[in-house]
């Protein structure tokens, strides 16, 4: 297996993707599509990076991967699955945002929440192969209710639940969200080996750290900054409910959740034939 990592800078994400050597199949993992909220202008330049590295390599898209509804960027997967083929899939409970925010964006009816949109929804512990490789799900929410972790081999992508060890752990404010499921999600991944190569989905570099990193291992994450000395479940939901209380909504939640909960869907253009998202005044 073979791993190829893609950093993209304004929204601080790591794309991933995975590659059977044998098959030369390839899976992509949190997939960015750029957007400037200032002008509301959509580019495809991130998701081109990935596009181009699998054509030159000629390898064969079969999954994208969508570890969860991302609320700080807009998912590619749309894009890539009508350049490359392959299928989308994300976690079965997406249903759970869908509902949530479907009534946030005042949806129309004919928006459908039982994660129609995508091609896959994956359970807790099921196994999906691609190519000669196989990757187990692990339902991880708290983040979001949707949230799933894929092992594949030794790598553990774990979406946003777990950042590098300096940095902490997810948010779990967001609606849906729940930090005591987030510590017992994080204690099911740290019951893996030590030696389990550790993938996060973003890097905000730590205080003291000059370089970007999203690598790490399980035995490393026993030593996470939010997770030291064993820290008891009381204690970590208290912290995380205090600091989430003190973080600002993240810049591109509006416009990234409800593309990403379409399965990185673009609306439909309106009678004028110009493509609208909605801004919720003062919801959140």
């Amino acid at each position: 297996m073979k791993i190829e990592s893609f950093f993209d800078d304004a929204t601080n994400t790591l794309s991933y993707i995975v590659i059977d050597p044998v098959t030369q199949a390839a899976l992509v993992i949190d997939p960015v599509m750029d957007y400037d909220p200032a002008s509301g202008r959509t580019d495809d330049a991130s998701v081109q990076k990935i596009i181009g590295f699998i054509k030159a390599k000629q390898l064969k898209l079969e999954l994208i991967i969508e570890t969860h509804v991302h609320a700080d960027h807009l998912s590619g997967a749309q894009y890539l699955k009508q350049q490359l083929g392959g299928k989308i899939a994300i976690g079965e409970h997406v249903s759970q945002v869908q509902e949530v925010f479907g009534q946030l964006f005042n949806a129309p009816e004919s928006f459908a929440t039982d994660g129609s949109q995508f091609d896959i929804l994956v359970s807790d512990g099921q196994k999906i192969t691609f190519g000669a490789l196989s990757l187990s799900a692990i339902h991880t929410p708290g983040h979001t209710p949707a949230c799933m972790s894929y092992l594949i081999e030794d790598a553990l992508f774990v979406g946003d639940t777990l950042f590098m060890p300096d940095f902490g752990t997810a948010r779990a404010d967001f609606p849906g969200g729940d930090a005591g499921q987030l510590y017992d999600s994080i204690q099911k991944l740290l019951r893996l080996p030590n030696e389990t190569l550790v993938y996060t989905g973003h890097d905000y570099k730590a205080p003291g750290r000059d370089n970007y990193a999203w690598q790490s291992t399980i035995g490393e994450q026993k030593n996470n900054i939010h997770l030291v000395d064993g820290v008891a479940k009381e204690e970590f939901v208290r912290f995380r409910q205090q600091r989430d209380a003190s973080l600002a909504v993240p810049r591109l939640l509006l416009p990234s959740v409800q593309v990403n909960m379409n399965a990185g869907k673009l609306p439909e253009a309106e009678t004028n034939g110009q493509q609208f998202l909605k801004i919720p005044l003062n919801a959140l």
